[in-house]
């Protein structure tokens, strides 16, 4: 496939949704979305058919309900957007957005034990 439009926040939202919960339908979606903020119904309706749009998902008839199933995988969504952000805002540079991590965000112990064998491992050729 080729590149599909950006996810705006609102349709990321939707697609962790989708991505949680698997095949669903708009009223499922807005359930599981209103547990963690004030959303309207027709809101997630139109952020659906947008994901739908960019082939972000798809859909299927079930009676009278349309059923959404994500299309793209997280990594895959997640790969794009730092590759877009990267560009976008590094030209193409990956180390200012890693020192911003590091030193911006900060990282916990396990975040550094864990950053020190993903280094390790990429020195050994794995």
């Amino acid at each position: 496939m080729g590149e599909r439009p950006a996810l705006s926040k609102g349709e990321m939202e939707v697609a962790r949704v989708l991505w949680e919960i698997g095949p669903a339908g708009v009223r499922q979606v807005h359930e599981t979305l209103s547990e963690q903020r004030e959303i309207d119904f027709a809101t997630v309706q139109t952020y659906l058919r947008r994901l739908e749009r960019k082939g972000y998902a798809s859909s299927r008839r079930d009676g009278r309900a349309r059923i959404y199933s994500a299309r793209t995988k997280p990594r895959t969504v997640i790969r794009e957007t730092v590759d877009e952000l990267v560009e976008r805002l590094f030209g193409g540079d990956t180390m200012p957005l890693v020192r911003h991590l590091i030193e911006d965000r900060g990282l916990q112990a396990e975040d550094l034990d864990e950053l020190r064998e993903l280094i390790d491992r990429m020195e050994q050729g794995e």
